[in-house]
C-alpha cells in the first residue's frame, strides 16, 4: 500500500482508528492495578571439609577443592525437583502450604568457588522466610540424601546470612507491558477497520479514483465553489 493512500485511509477514518484505542484505553484505566509487590531472599552459605582420608597437615589444595565441589554441588542440588518435593515436605509439617513446582520457581543459585548462593523471590515475606529455613535445613541437614560421601566430613555448609527479605522495585515490563500491549493490540485493530471501511467504501471522492476506472474528467467544481 503507498504512503498517500495510507494517509488519506487515516484522515478518512481517524475515528475507526481511535475508537478501539479510546474503548481499550478507558478499561485499562477502570480495571488496572500495578503489579503485587515481590520480596527477595539472598543467602550465601560457606562449604568447607576435609577430604576422607587425609591428614590435616596433607596438601590443602584439595581441602579448597573439595569445598569447591560442594559450593558447586549442593548449588546445583537447590534446583531440582527432589529438593523442591523435599523443602515442601518440610513447609507442609509446619503447615504451609507450598508445591514444589512453586518453590522451584521461586529459587535460582549461584556459586562462587566455595560460596554458594541461592536466591529466593516470593511474593509474602512471612512465608518467604518459612522457605528459606526449610531450604536451609534441607541444605545444611540433608545433604547426604544427595551426596552420601559427605556423611564422613559432618555438615558441609554455613549460612553466612539471615533470611531477610528485600521488596523489590517493579518492573518497567510489569508496569508497562500488559496495557501498552492491548492498547497496541487495539491500534493495529482499528487501522484494520479503517482499512477495511476504505475498500468497502463505494463513494467516489477523488478524480484520480474517476481516471482509475477508465471514466474521462472534463470539468470539476473547485473547492471554493463547493464551500
Amino acid at each position: 500500500m503507498e504512503l498517500d493512500i495510507l494517509l488519506k485511509i487515516v484522515r478518512r477514518w481517524w475515528w475507526l482508528i481511535a475508537l478501539p484505542v479510546l474503548l481499550v484505553g478507558a478499561h485499562v484505566g477502570v480495571t488496572y492495578r500495578p503489579p503485587a509487590p515481590t520480596y527477595q531472599v539472598v543467602m550465601r552459605f560457606a562449604a568447607g571439609a576435609n577430604p576422607a582420608g587425609l591428614s590435616e597437615d596433607y596438601d590443602r589444595y584439595y581441602a579448597w577443592l573439595t569445598s569447591e565441589y560442594i559450593a558447586n554441588g549442593l548449588a546445583d542440588v537447590s534446583v531440582t525437583g527432589a529438593f523442591a518435593e523435599a523443602v515442601s515436605a518440610r513447609l507442609a509439617a509446619q503447615g504451609i502450604a507450598i508445591p514444589p513446582g512453586a518453590i522451584q520457581g521461586a529459587l535460582a543459585r549461584d556459586n562462587a568457588q566455595s560460596i554458594a548462593v541461592i536466591y529466593l523471590t516470593w511474593p509474602d515475606p512471612e512465608a518467604l522466610v518459612a522457605l528459606a529455613e526449610a531450604v536451609t535445613v534441607e541444605l545444611i541437614d540433608n545433604a547426604t540424601a544427595y551426596y552420601p560421601q559427605l556423611a564422613e566430613v559432618g555438615p558441609p555448609l554455613r549460612r553466612l546470612d539471615a533470611p531477610t527479605p528485600a521488596q523489590l522495585a517493579p518492573s518497567l515490563r510489569a508496569q508497562l507491558l500488559g496495557p501498552a500491549l492491548r492498547l497496541l493490540i487495539a491500534g493495529a485493530i482499528g487501522v484494520g477497520l479503517a482499512c477495511l471501511a476504505y475498500y468497502l467504501d463505494p463513494t467516489i471522492r477523488e478524480r484520480e479514483e474517476l481516471t482509475a476506472l477508465g471514466v474521462p474528467v472534463v470539468w470539476g467544481i473547485p473547492p471554493a465553489a463547493r464551500r
